[in-house]
């Protein structure tokens, strides 16, 4: 029995982590990209498993990128020590500062990014306080395109723009279409196999509030 359901299972592309059946991998950057910036996204357990995580595209379409799943990071205390880079967490708060204004410091930035939903982001800034003893970046207002979620969050956006967003500020030369590219398809899909029906009546106009 055991053979005949691990038969059934679909097949998954070992890049992407899509069923082979709807690979995302043509629409992700034929070489990475690489920044003066370095992201590590810390991934909640949860997300990790989530099939419609943003953000290991991040991983796949940029060199410097490094992404953990955990709840507590113990190398972090380490990553914070890199004397070549100014440190900032991308998580809002009443006093962040725009990546316009990071921009200014002539190091380059190393951004943590904890990834979740907001409660587990939360959570993960609660577990490793010294995130919360970091400069938080906010995000320019826009609208996101991970339209298949509801939030109460303001200005809520997926991992993947988050952090595209604040590069476009610090890499002029970083592609952000191509970047992005993964996420839109991955919209299409969805939306397609939902049926336009059924997703009007539960996203529709509204689907970030």
């Amino acid at each position: 029995m055991g053979h005949i359901l691990s038969a059934m299972k679909r097949s998954c592309c070992q890049r992407c982590q899509r069923p082979s059946s709807h690979c995302l991998c043509p629409w992700l950057p034929l070489q990475t990209q690489s920044t003066r910036s370095r992201v590590i996204i810390l991934q909640h357990p949860s997300e990790a498993k989530h099939p419609l995580n943003t953000a290991r595209f991040l991983a796949l379409g940029l060199t410097n990128c490094e992404l953990r799943v955990g709840e507590t990071f113990p190398e972090l205390e380490q990553w914070l020590s890199n004397p070549h880079y100014q440190n900032a967490v991308l998580f809002p708060h009443l006093n962040a500062v725009t990546a316009s204004a990071s921009a200014q410091c002539s190091q380059p930035l190393q951004l943590f990014v904890p990834d979740g939903t907001w409660r587990k982001a939360k959570l993960l800034m609660h577990l490793n306080p010294l995130l919360t003893e970091l400069p938080h970046l906010s995000l320019p207002q826009g609208k996101s395109a991970y339209v298949l979620r509801h939030s109460k969050v303001p200005n809520s956006h997926s991992t993947l723009e988050a952090v595209s967003a604040v590069l476009a500020t610090l890499e002029p030369t970083l592609d952000i279409p191509a970047l992005l590219a993964p996420l839109h398809r991955l919209m299409a899909d969805q939306r397609a196999a939902m049926g336009e029906k059924l997703y009007q009546q539960h996203y529709g106009e509204n689907a970030n509030e």
